[in-house]
């Protein structure tokens, strides 16, 4: 078996949060799951009416900012660094460098159930860089390349 192979355990709400300093409104990520040692991880945002960001966008026919599905696939991709890699985030915020090749392809609305596909192409701690990929039912909503570091804040 290959490192690739090698599952680890889910990562719940409350295992999220130990790593990211993100809070409600901000926490764009529920669990993490199918999390490969080397591989890549899944994280899953529940997409529900409440969220507040539908109040303004849209009232009438509410959508899913595309700017925060990459910043949940950010999160996901986060969350599954630290706890794969073991990396000690705590004092720590993990910061967007930039995002290449964004393409939003479907609307996400209430009801969806995002699923944030994140992988590490390079690795430089403090700075990664991630292929991902959101999907809904299978078909793929949104997709990035994106790179962020660990810093302390100032």
């Amino acid at each position: 078996m290959s490192d690739t192979d090698e599952f680890l355990p889910d990562l719940d709400l409350a295992g999220i949060k130990g790593i990211l300093p993100h809070r409600y409104p901000f926490l764009m990520i529920d669990k993490i799951v199918q999390i490969r040692k080397e591989g890549g991880a899944i994280g899953i945002k529940n997409v529900t009416a409440n969220e507040e960001y539908f109040q303004g966008h849209f009232p009438e026919m509410p959508v899913m900012p595309g700017v925060l599905i990459c910043e949940a696939m950010a999160q996901a991709a986060a969350a599954y660094t630290a706890y794969s890699e073991n990396v000690d985030t705590e004092g720590q915020v993990v910061l967007f460098m930039g995002m290449d090749k964004v393409k939003f392809r479907k609307p996400v609305v209430p009801g969806d159930v995002l699923e944030l596909h994140v992988k590490i192409e390079t690795r430089r701690p403090p700075v990664w860089k991630y292929s991902g990929e959101a999907k809904v039912d299978g078909k793929t909503v949104a997709e990035a390349e994106f790179k962020a570091m660990l810093t302390r804040p100032k």
